[in-house]
């Protein structure tokens, strides 16, 4: 099987592109340097803005690093879902005295600007959420060096990738923090109930592609780094481990809630931007989850004021705490130690094994 990343660093770590703040050149560069694959996420940016992260980052380390890119969405959303559920927030809005956003957002995430920025000044890796770009794109990043990776979470999602020609996939367990990366988000799952588990996910995809498989989902230790490895994955990727490191750009309050027994638990939830992700459960969630209509991003447009009111209140039952499943287990390390941490876990629980299979 081709190793279409794993040229990039010495350990088979991958720190996750966290939208939203959580990714930036500072945790970035500590991975790369540390041994790990660093990302930014582009996702909510402006191609602008994209560049000006790639500069510092590039100002940072030397080392090879990723960029991931929002696929743009379709203009599939229930208008009047989302009046009502906006109808819904009114008291959230009067709570946090600040207005609900306007939801008529562009749907694309300037896709088109991020992509002639990448083509225009390569990138070692780009990756892909919330779809699976054209035959022509990969072509195109593959004329520029580029090595190309598609988040799915199905096995068809990584039948198309493979078709389409990418060079490897990210296969996301349902364990993970954050968005799901569905390619198509089905408006009649509440997104509670569905998704596969990241080990069964990993054997399904395994049987259906040739293509080097990332693994992602609730992975915090460097057992369970050597588990996915020992499943098929060529290397592990990790958001929620990396959010709470110092250099890590999430607010602190999301910091400090993922270890806080006031957030015991996570669940798959709508509440904040009409597409199913993984966040810590408070009160917003609560009261809001069974009532979130799927359409992403205008709900996300709709919540965006709220969610900084409420950081800004220091109120963290009012913002989006993404975190995997494995989210009681992080470790507020320095993003070098923990890469450092989790390659020591990792040849130990390879050492263990060998011993096993030898004893």
């Amino acid at each position: 099987m081709p190793s279409a990343l794993t040229e990039f660093s010495p350990y088979p770590i991958v720190q996750a592109p966290m939208a939203g703040g959580g990714s930036c050149p500072e945790l970035a560069a500590a991975v790369c340097e540390a041994g790990g694959l660093g990302f930014l996420a582009a996702g909510y940016k402006t191609p602008e803005a994209m560049y000006q992260e790639v500069k510092r980052l590039r100002g940072m380390t030397v080392r090879s690093f990723g960029v991931n890119l929002f696929m743009p969405q379709p203009s599939t959303a229930d208008q009047g879902a989302i009046a009502v559920y906006r109808e819904q927030l009114a008291g959230e809005a009067n709570w946090y005295e600040t207005p609900l956003g306007d939801t008529d957002g562009t749907l694309d995430d300037a896709y088109e600007g991020k992509l002639a920025i990448l083509l225009d000044d390569p990138v070692p890796v780009v990756s892909f959420t919330f779809g699976c770009p054209s035959r022509h794109v990969f072509d195109a990043f593959a004329k520029v060096g580029t090595r190309t990776v598609v988040t799915v979470t199905t096995p068809a999602e990584a039948q198309a990738a493979q078709w389409s020609g990418a060079d490897a996939v990210c296969v996301q367990g349902i364990e993970a923090g954050g968005h799901q990366g569905t390619h198509h988000d089905d408006p009649h799952a509440d997104g509670t109930g569905t998704g596969v588990g990241l080990l069964t996910l990993i054997a399904q995809v395994r049987e259906v592609v040739n293509l080097p498989i990332i693994a992602a989902g609730g992975l915090m230790r460097g057992a369970q780094i050597a588990g996915v490895l020992a499943a098929g994955a060529i290397s592990a990727q990790l958001g929620t481990a990396f959010l709470v490191c110092p250099e890590s750009g999430a607010n602190a309050l999301h910091k400090r809630a993922m270890t806080d027994p006031l957030f015991p638990g996570t669940e798959l939830t709508r509440a904040f931007s009409g597409r199913p992700a993984r966040g810590l459960v408070n009160r917003f969630i609560r009261e809001h989850g069974p009532y979130a209509p799927a359409a992403y991003p205008q709900i996300h447009y709709m919540t965006a004021a709220l969610r900084k009111a409420a950081a800004a209140a220091g109120d963290p039952q009012g913002m989006a705490l993404w975190a995997g499943q494995g989210h009681r287990m992080a470790r507020e390390l320095p993003a070098g130690e923990l890469v450092e941490v989790l390659a020591q876990e990792l040849d130990a629980a390879r050492a263990s094994l060998t011993l096993g299979t030898v004893s």
